[in-house]
Parts: structure tokens; sequence; C-alpha cells
């Protein structure tokens, strides 16, 4: 600590903070966590008489340069830098890489010290898997005359959560940070990709040797975790309370409900909702309303939700939701359901980040289709009569099972048939008294 404080009191004011914020952050001995390629190593008493970067062993404000990337959460104390963190979905995370060439001072004069084409690059995954113990993220330093011309490091990522988490690069976050006149620079958004070029004057890649001309670059990434859920729910026509299920008779109208909601970290852009019918389940023409923040009070969309393709409804932000509501008819055949049937249909949700499913029941109960019509005399208020009628048939505005309110005989079944050969019977018996009789008259 007291070759450190030396430094410090040695450099220029303006680095003395910078190096003081690396010595309190940054002090690291050489660890188990990768970096290479294997070279020839230094100390800050001999450094380099070549241009190569981050060999020196005993740096005192960073400990062994060849663990030079280091993590942790942004905003958090810089005591707080590490060579692995555990990841939460939705927070930001500030990467560090240190950057010293280790030529000799002495070489500056003559150019030999001086690194050309220096720059910074950084190789992030795109994504780190549910139950990762340590999946690497890379940073690299290279300059186009240093031996070796790249050297890199590596920093291990895990997550806990029960998903998988995407790292998003922010734009514009990269920093440079040094004694020069580049010092809190915006670097290139070219640092994932081919690399940003660094420099103690301007960001021209040239950097001098010597440590204080040494730096570091910080960018940040976002840990997002993409999740939605789908629920799918059914209703009667008329009723308010939404079911996983509900029993209906043929003929009934039935309305579904699919919610989507946007649980992860992320948009969710072009969401497309589709609901597949079962037989015997017909879709009401028109009925889908589609409700979510930009339509709060609903409205009426095409179709397309029972179509092969499905219905777009649109762009979502993180914990934004939306309901797609329409309406669906059972069959009106009795004859399809002498036995009881259950109706699912499955909806889905798709994105850019998968798919789920959820369905919903319609309970069709059997019905009477093949035993023969029992049958009962009623009471027919209209006309006081007694008839037979299929009990089935039976309505109690129509009539009444009380057969004393009929003040009539009945004109219709078994019983007027009866009434029928009796009053024959007698008509045909009178005639032949008669005829008797007139016949023992003329005697």
């Amino acid at each position: 600590m007291s070759n450190l404080t030396s430094l410090i009191r040695r450099a220029p004011k303006r680095f003395s903070a910078v190096v003081a914020i690396i010595a309190a952050a940054i002090i690291v001995p050489a660890v188990v966590f990768a970096w290479g390629p294997a070279r020839q190593t230094f100390t800050i008493e001999q450094p380099a008489d070549y241009v190569t970067f981050n060999s020196i062993t005993n740096n005192p404000a960073h400990g062994d340069e060849r663990n030079f990337v280091q993590i942790k959460e942004a905003g958090a104390s810089n005591s707080t830098y590490a060579d692995s963190i555990s990841l939460t979905p939705g927070k930001t995370y500030t990467v560090f890489m240190y950057y010293h060439n280790n030529a000799a001072t002495n070489l500056n004069a003559s150019g030999k010290g001086i690194a050309h084409g220096a720059k910074v690059r950084a190789e992030l995954p795109a994504v780190v898997t549910k139950g990762s113990t340590g999946t690497t993220a890379n940073g690299y330093v290279s300059a186009t005359n240093a031996t070796p011309v790249t050297v890199w490091d590596d920093i291990s990522l895990k997550n806990n959560s029960a998903s998988d988490i995407a790292i998003r690069y922010v734009d514009g976050s990269a920093k440079i940070y040094n004694n020069g006149a580049t010092n809190g620079s915006t670097l290139s958004d070219s640092i994932i990709t081919s690399g940003a070029a660094i420099g103690y004057n301007s960001l021209n890649g040239d950097v001098p040797g010597c440590n204080e001309f040494s730096g570091y670059v910080t960018f940040n990434f976002v840990a997002d975790q993409p999740n939605f859920t789908l629920n799918k729910q059914v209703r009667l026509a008329g009723t308010t309370e939404w079911q996983e299920n509900v029993t209906a008779q043929p003929g009934a109208t039935v309305e579904y409900q699919l919610r989507y909601q946007n649980t992860g970290t992320t948009d969710q852009n072009n969401v497309v909702l589709k609901d597949a019918l079962p037989t015997y389940m017909n879709y009401v023409a028109s009925s889908s309303v589609l409700k979510n923040t930009s339509n709060p009070n609903g409205k009426s969309v095409s179709d397309g939700v029972v179509s092969s393709e499905g219905i777009n409804i649109g762009n979502y932000a993180p914990n934004s939701t939306a309901y797609l509501k329409f309406s669906a008819k059972v069959a009106n055949d009795k004859a399809a359901f002498c036995s009881a049937k259950t109706l699912k249909n499955v909806a889905t949700a798709y994105t850019a980040n998968g798919s789920k499913q959820d369905d919903a029941t319609v309970n069709v109960p059997a019905q009477n289709c093949g035993e023969k019509p029992h049958t009962i005399t009623v009471c027919e208020i209209s006309s006081k009569t007694m008839i037979t009628i299929n009990e089935r048939d039976f309505d109690a505005s129509k009539h009444t099972t009380d057969l004393s309110k009929c003040a009539e005989l009945p004109h219709t079944g078994m019983t007027e048939n009866i009434v029928a050969v009796i009053g024959l019977g007698a008509l045909i018996a009178s005639a032949a008294y008669y005829i008797a009789s007139r016949r023992a008259l003329n005697q």
C-alpha cells in the first residue's frame, strides 16, 4: 500500500483520482479465472522493453494486470467489482476493463514504446441460460504493434432464476477514463463488435508506455428476461364470471377471453394470438374485441383470432396487458350430443421470445336421442280438453296435469274411442228395441 500511496503522490492530480478509484475497487490477486494468451510477464519495477499490454503482475493500483475485466451492479460501490456475478432480471450491470501499455517510459521519445491501433472489445453472450453457474463474457485489449497483438480476460455470469436471461448492451454507455485529453469520452458502440479505438490525447489508437498513460473503460448492459403469460377463460353469454370450464346446452352461446401479459423485463413486439375452435363450436362473426392500454374501453378487431395466422395485437412493454374477447356458439344439433361431449379449444400466444398455450372447456351433457318418448295425459288449458302428449313436450303455460280443470270429455286418444264404441252400442240396442216393440203391437 505504501508503493500505491507513493504512486498517487507522484502522479498528476487528475490521474491520481483515477488511480485512487482503481485502487479502491480493483486490487485483485491472480485467480483461477481464465485469461490469455500465455505471455511474458513484468513488474512495475522492471517494465517491458517493447509494446505489450496488461502483463505486469504487481501493479499497485490493480494487482495482476492479466486479470483486467471485472463486473458490478450499476450504481453499486466500486468495492463490489468482482470476477463473477449472479444476474437479476431487469437490473443493469457495469463492466470494467483496465488497459496498460507496459513499455518503459524511456521508449516513448523514440516512438518505440507507443502502441498504435490500440482498441478494446467486449464479447457478451446473447443469453445466460437458467441454472447457469458461469457463462463467460470476454474483454480484449489489442494494438497492431503489441506483442502479443491481443490479450484477453473473462468474467463469469450466473443465472439462478427460473428462465433464461438475455444480455442487452446499453447503447452509448462505453466510456474511457485516463489522465489524458480523452478522459470521460464516449467510445463507439463498436466496442461489442469489431472493437472501439482508445487513446491518450485523442481516440486515435495511440497509447504511450508507462503507468501514467494507463486507463480503463466501462460500459453497461441490462439483464433482460423476456417472459409472458397467457390465460384463457370461458363463460355463458349473459353471465359475468369467467371460468376455466362451463356447462352449456346445444345452441347456447359462450364467450371466451384470452389474457396476455408481458411479465418480462423487455418489450415484446408484434404479439399474435390464435384460437383453435373444436368441432361443434362455431365462431360468432364480428364478435372479437381487443382491450389494452391503447384501447381501455375495447375496440372491435378482425376475426383473425380463429384463422390459421391468428391476429397481431401489437406491441407490449413490461407489465402491460391485453384482453381479447370473442363469442362462439355450440352447434344446435341434439343428435350430435346423444352422448356427453367435452369441447376444449386451445389458445396460443406467439412472440419473438417463444409461444405459450392455454385452454378452456365447454361441457355439453348427453341429450335424449334414442329412447321411446314417454306419454302423459294432460288438460289442455286453452281448450279445456284432455289430450295425450310426449312428456318432454309438456309446457306449463299450455298444459296442466290437474285433469279436473277439463270440463269436457277428451276428444282424442283411447278414451274417446271407448266412449264412441259405447255410444254406438247404445244406439244399436235402442233401434233393436224399437223394431221389436213395433212387431209386438202389430200382432
